[in-house]
Order: C-alpha cells, then structure tokens, then sequence
C-alpha cells in the first residue's frame, strides 16, 4: 500500500465525492431491503480498487459504509413501524458484505504476493512490510469503526451495532480469518527477500488493485492455483 501525500486539491475533492457516493449507495441498498450483503461487498471492493491506497484510505471507505448502513437504518425505522427486526438484518447484511470485502483486500493483497513468488519475483522489503503493517491493523480498524458507530447512534440501530461489535471481538470475522493466511505468506516473502529474486516492475499497491478488480468481477478462477 503506498501512502500518497501528495495528493492536489482536486483529488481530495475527488475521493471525498467517492466517498459521498458510497455512502449514499450504501443507504440506498438498505433501502431496497434486497441482496443486501452482495451490493456492500461489490460497492466497497469497487472503492478499494485503487492503485494507491492505505490504511488511512481504508478507515475512510470503511467509516463511509457504515455511515451509509446507519442513515439507511435510520430512514427505515423512521418510515415504517415494527421494522427493528427488519433492520437488524439488514444491518447485519449489510456488515457482513464490508467483512466480506475486507477480506477480499486481503486476499488480493495474497494473491499478488504469491503471483510475484510464483514468478521467482519480488516487491520490496520496505513496501512488503509497511504493507504487512497495514494489514495488521485491518481486523481492528474493522471492529473499532463498526463499536464506533454502534456508540454514536441511538436506540435500536445502536443496539444492533454494538451486539454486531461486540460479536466480532468475541467470534472473530471472516477479515480476520483470511489476514492469518495473508499475513503467513507475507512473512515467507520479506523472509525471503533478496534471494535471487528479480525486481517485479510493479507496486504491490498496483498488483493488489489488479486482484481486487478481479475479485470484484468474479473472475478469480485458476487464478490462485496460478499464483501457488
């Protein structure tokens, strides 16, 4: 992940309009009531597809779903009566779509450092492990912003929230689960660094957004026997 902080103006003008977007379109999909888990998971891979993104990128676009999953909440608990279990599960979709594609950095992230090993290839020691870093703190970023929105809201939907937190430190998450094996194949390759591998000619940033994009699409078959 390559922390960017050059960025003009106008591209902070630009990914706060993304981010605004996503939000919206979250709250949109709580609204629909319908493929829930599915639409969160593609809209918050679709953010994540970036060429250059870090943690701080990450907590951005996580912090902007869950806001959209609260408005949505919100606005249907508003306009209709007896709907508390009726957002529940939306709510709970809506957070397992985000696990879901959080995880899915996380394998793609995998995915790029096998394809480079698979290629008797490497990225660099200082990028492997700044991204290892970041990676690290997925999981926790993950939960923290999902107990902070459960703190910020009211009533129900806070409620909700917090037992969904309170579950994920408990039972773990399906980010989690995958950052063990991601984060494995991590410490094979900075261990490794440096013995006759050739330079790979790309950021792993940039190959991690390749795999995301195609995690996206769906079109990850043969991809991972590939990369092994």
């Amino acid at each position: 992940m390559q922390n960017e902080h050059t960025d003009q103006p106008n591209n902070t003008s630009d990914n706060d309009s993304k981010l605004k977007t996503l939000e919206a379109e979250v709250r949109e999909a709580i609204a629909s009531g319908t493929h829930i888990q599915e639409t969160v998971r593609r809209l918050t891979l679709e953010a994540m597809n970036a060429k250059h993104i870090d943690l701080e990128s990450l907590q951005r676009i996580i912090t902007a779903v869950m806001d959209g999953v609260h408005d949505g909440a919100m606005h249907q608990l508003q306009h209709a009566a007896n709907q508390t279990q009726a957002a529940k599960s939306q709510i709970t979709e809506a957070v397992a779509g985000l696990d879901s594609a959080l995880a899915g950095f996380a394998e793609a992230s995998k995915l790029a450092v096998q394809e480079a090993t698979g290629q008797a290839r490497e990225f660099s020691e200082t990028e492997l492990k700044r991204t290892r870093s970041d990676l690290e703190s997925l999981e926790s970023l993950f939960v923290d912003t999902l107990h902070r929105t459960g703190t910020a809201a009211q009533g129900v939907i806070s409620e909700i929230l917090l037992d969904l937190s309170h579950h994920a430190k408990n039972t773990g998450t399906t980010v989690g689960s995958q950052l063990q094996e991601t984060l494995a194949i991590f410490a094979q390759q900075i261990a490794s660094v440096g013995q006759s591998q050739l330079e790979t000619g790309a950021t792993l940033a940039q190959k991690t957004a390749e795999f995301v994009g195609k995690i996206t699409q769906g079109v990850l078959s043969g991809i991972r026997d590939k990369s092994k």
